[in-house]
């Protein structure tokens, strides 16, 4: 498979295939060069291995991220530096045009004198800059650093969602009503029904799941809720639910020096009998749900299970019966919305004073029906003055508070979930989703050939780009991170949407790993940035803007706008 260009590593691993290519073709004949290619190629695959380790870390450390990027840019310079060297050296194939044509090459070999004059000294500057990288992570210890932070405990973000008030939640009646009603149908049947709640991050799956759980809890001889996260320890999960079944302390004497099997056991014992009502939060993969569902014994007795997932895949994997349910969650409707934010606010609807209505409706329609961005940012809001102006400070920064604002930092934890559980290609391709504004319609099979020209696709056996890039595609939309728009008879969903909070992370990230700059006229964010620009997404031009763009070097800077253009 060919190295790909991904946010994570930049275009570390093109790079290296890159300088392969030289020292096989013309350049590598030139002997200085070729020693200096050899060197450097080296240098980048031992950089390269270690940025794959650290791309794997949940959450690295701030040098880690440092380092890391430094890196990154170093091989983008390097990139840039041979692009320039082989357009000066030209491609060495002979034509036959005559004196034209010899006259035509003498002038580019004359110009090749000066560009490997050029090129040894600007190797020269990149080794200086390799050497003080390399001593960098020496004297950082980053090694050691990047293996500390794995051991970091961590809140549960979702925790408060468990024990959220009733008295305070919107929109909810409804969907728990009808689900309760559903779970509670058909109990003279005796099998065991699954629910699976599936969703984006912050629609509220584990709110709903548990108002259905308290309303139809006084049905079952035993009930419990777990959350199974991104990283499960089957054997605690287990355990958990095995503590709060079990009404007798001697049933779990020693249950710590118990193993996997001998829990999966004893959960199967204590269930047996008896009809269970089970809430399995918060699942991430097929393999973290066959591992917990061999513990619950499918006996007669008309016991329940709910789920909840961000994964339509693992949805559909927990509901294999005919009986099962997938219930898909719905953002609020305009109507709850306001609402909740009112509520939240001001204690009630009518309370809102006359001149934040346009603006906190403008709000609301950033948060687009999620219930935990409408949370989020009313609690931001609450602290604020109640002035215009400051409410419409709020709506236009609403991407840079994701990063400094505490009230925030729940909402952000718990849609950046989503994102560090991808794998590289996967991150990649997302993040290039920064390149479209706000409820932008993006079509399917042009976004694929976006992504193949880009160099994040690579061929895989018995599948060409264009199949790969549109696999990637839909696995965005199975992980619920976009949302599918204008699905065909067949099945084939034609475009997708970004939810604005989603989008407002994903620039976030981008701006973090320097992997595309936005701007729109009225917000240019590479001032503040102390990096090069590598790709530039241009959704509104100014003359301000135009004038800026004019007084900059564009000749290594992939540029693009939404409508292609």
């Amino acid at each position: 498979m060919a190295p790909v260009v991904t946010a994570a590593l930049g275009a570390l691993g093109p790079l290296l295939g890159k300088l392969a290519d030289l020292l096989a073709n013309e350049c590598g004949r030139l002997k200085r060069v070729r020693r200096e290619i050899r060197s450097l190629r080296t240098e980048f695959t031992s950089m390269h291995a270690a940025l794959q380790r650290y791309a794997m870390l949940e959450d690295p450390d701030h040098q880690v991220k440092q380092w890391v990027s430094l890196v990154r840019e170093l091989a983008y310079d390097t990139e840039d530096l041979f692009d320039k060297f082989i357009r000066h050296l030209g491609n060495g194939e002979s034509h036959d045009g005559g004196f034209k044509e010899y006259f035509r090459k003498t002038a580019r070999r004359l110009k090749t004198l000066g560009a490997r004059h050029g090129i040894a000294s600007q190797i020269d500057d990149l080794k200086l800059r390799i050497k003080e990288v390399k001593e960098l992570k020496t004297s950082y210890k980053l090694d050691d650093t990047a293996s500390s932070t794995q051991g970091h405990a961590t809140v549960d973000p979702r925790l408060a969602a468990l024990f959220a008030e009733e008295a305070h939640l919107v929109g909810i009646d409804g969907p728990r009503d009808d689900l309760a009603k559903w779970m509670l149908e058909e109990e003279n049947k005796h099998h065991r029904r699954v629910l699976s709640i599936v969703g984006f991050g912050g629609l509220g799956k584990t709110t709903l799941a548990n108002e259905v759980y308290r309303k139809i809890q006084g049905h079952f001889d035993c009930h419990a809720i777990v959350s199974v996260s991104q990283k499960p320890d089957t054997k605690k999960i287990i355990n958990d639910l095995i503590s709060q079944v079990s009404r007798k302390d001697e049933f779990t004497k020693d249950m710590e020096s118990w193993d996997e099997k001998k829990s999966i056991g004893k959960l199967r014992e204590l269930l047996q009998d008896k009809r269970y009502l089970v809430i399995i939060d918060d699942i991430w993969s097929t393999l973290a749900w066959k591992a917990i569902n061999c513990a619950f014994p499918e006996i007669n007795s008309s016991s329940r299970i709910i789920t909840t997932t961000r994964i339509l895949e693992v949805a559909s994997f927990c509901c294999p019966a005919r009986d099962d349910q997938i219930y898909q969650m719905k953002p609020l409707s305009d109507i709850h919305s306001e609402r909740l934010f009112f509520n939240r606010i001001f204690g009630s609807e009518e309370r809102c004073p006359y001149m934040l209505i346009e603006v906190s409706k403008a709000i609301l329609k950033k948060c687009g029906g999620l219930p935990l961005a409408i949370i989020s940012i009313s609690g931001l809001l609450a602290n604020r003055p109640r002035v215009k102006e400051e409410w419409e400070k709020v709506k236009r920064s609403i991407g840079s508070d994701l990063n400094g604002s505490q009230s925030l930092e729940g909402m952000k934890n718990i849609l950046s979930l989503s994102y560090n559980d991808l794998p590289p290609n996967l991150k990649t391709v997302l993040l290039h989703l920064s390149n479209f504004p706000e409820d932008y319609l993006i079509d399917r099979e042009r976004l694929a050939r976006q992504w193949i020209a880009e160099g994040f696709i690579s061929e895989e056996r018995g599948r060409s780009y264009q199949e790969v890039a549109e696999s990637y595609f839909y696995e965005l939309i199975n992980k619920s991170l976009v949302q599918p728009v204008d699905i065909g008879y067949d099945g084939m969903v034609h475009a997708c949407r970004v939810h604005d909070m989603m989008l407002e992370l994903i620039i976030s990230k981008s701006i973090e790993e320097n992997f595309i700059t936005v701007v729109n006229g009225s917000q240019t964010v590479w001032e503040s940035s102390q990096c090069s620009v590598r790709r530039l997404s241009i959704q509104d031009i100014d003359q301000e803007l135009a004038s800026e763009l004019s007084k900059k070097d564009l000749r290594f800077w992939r540029l693009s706008r939404p409508d292609g253009v």
